[in-house]
């Protein structure tokens, strides 16, 4: 037994020492690969926002239906002689949007519009690689922290899922003797809300990785709830300008009416209910369209006023801060979609606005994330 000490003596021997103090037990056995994760997730968002690029692009130049076969194996290797391209230019040459409206192309013409289909399509190829790749070398390793492994097998599935609408999607189009020369709008609008989707999924998963899960619960107490109620309905309102806008892209309504504020010099366009049935005006009608897309973004603006003078009273700068660049981007995004209609949506100004709604779409979740997890601010770094 040793003897007696000064309660003053400084304890040196290791078997004196006291043990170190251990994490809680919340993040024990839980934390796994997270930031290698967070950066596998962000080179997927990177490659899901050039997909979106390129699939606007495609959509643009009139090339979403040169390729006319779905081979998700075989259609990675592009035509590698002459009678592989003239097999395929025959192909296209059947189908309605070639009888109609490209009559005058020649193989070297209808070369330009394949390599985007084909770029668009084997973009989508990388990314479900790329996501199989990441997602069974973590599982493998038992790197996948507890709880996430069902959450980034859903991306996964979703993408596999966007592959199939978009091959429902192009059939629309590839149609012969129906007079089809684009795909049908409600089926983009549904390919682009599904890329949207997975698109804030993804931002989603970043933000909860970039903090450990105790930091997450200790902000979840805080959470400013009536703030999260409305960031939350902001995100639906924007997800569905997002939906009305591709239906707009579908039917190439951005062209129909060229003045602002007024449509054709009246507030309403001309002939808003010229078809039959009437619900076909929602969806086909490049007037009614034009409008409907115009009068949601008003809406979108003034309820985005109402949140953000609710998120700027935020107790939490990060949070503050958030609710200001989403509000920025929106208005940003507002004027931007003016001068799309005034100069008749050409595809340098017609692209632009479709990344920024990718990017008035991450900052609005980042919004309502901080607002469910804030970030908590010292009183010493708000009096400094």
């Amino acid at each position: 037994m040793s003897g007696k000490r000064s309660i003053f003596e400084e304890v040196t021997d290791e078997g004196d020492t006291k043990p170190a103090v251990q994490p809680g037990m919340i993040d024990r056995g839980r934390a796994g690969a997270r930031g290698g994760i967070r950066l596998w997730l962000v080179v997927l968002f990177a490659l899901v926002v050039v997909m979106i690029a390129v699939g606007g692009l495609t959509r643009l130049t009139d090339s979403g239906l040169s390729i006319t076969e779905w081979r998700p194996f075989t259609g990675a290797m592009p035509p590698m002689n002459d009678a592989d391209w003239q097999a395929e230019f025959d192909k296209y040459q059947k189908i309605d949007q070639f009888r109609i409206q490209n009559q005058w192309m020649q193989l070297d013409d209808f070369k330009a519009i394949y390599w985007w289909e084909w770029g668009h399509r084997q973009l989508g190829r990388v990314i479900g690689l790329v996501w199989a790749a990441g997602f069974f070398g973590f599982l493998a390793a038992r790197k996948i922290p507890t709880g996430w492994t069902g959450r980034l097998l859903l991306v996964g599935v979703l993408g596999g899922v966007q592959g199939a609408i978009g091959w429902w999607m192009v059939t629309s189009g590839v149609t012969q003797g129906e007079g089809m020369t684009r795909v049908a709008s409600y089926r983009l609008a549904v390919h682009l809300g599904l890329a949207f989707a997975i698109l804030g999924l993804i931002s989603w998963y970043v933000f909860m990785l970039g903090r450990p899960d105790r930091a997450l619960m200790q902000a979840r107490r805080a959470r400013e709830q009536r703030l999260f109620g409305l960031s939350t309905g902001l995100m639906h309102f924007a997800f569905l300008q997002i939906l009305i806008g591709a239906l707009v892209a579908g039917i190439d309504a951005g062209r129909s009416y060229t003045d602002w504020p007024l449509m054709g010099g009246q507030l309403l366009p001309p002939d808003p209910l010229l078809l039959e049935p009437a619900w076909r005006n929602l969806f086909e009608n490049p007037g009614l369209v034009q409008f409907v897309h115009r009068v949601t973004g008003y809406l979108l603006f003034a309820f985005g006023v109402v949140v953000w003078l609710r998120g700027r009273r935020s107790a939490h700068r990060a949070t503050k801060f958030a609710f200001n660049s989403g509000f920025a981007a929106l208005c940003l995004q507002i004027v931007l979609g003016v001068m799309t209609v005034l100069y008749g949506a050409p595809w340098q100004i017609a692209i632009l606005h479709q990344l920024l709604a990718v990017v008035v779409w991450v900052l609005i979740l980042r919004a309502r994330f901080l607002a469910a997890y804030p970030i908590a601010t010292s009183v010493r770094s708000e009096t400094r």
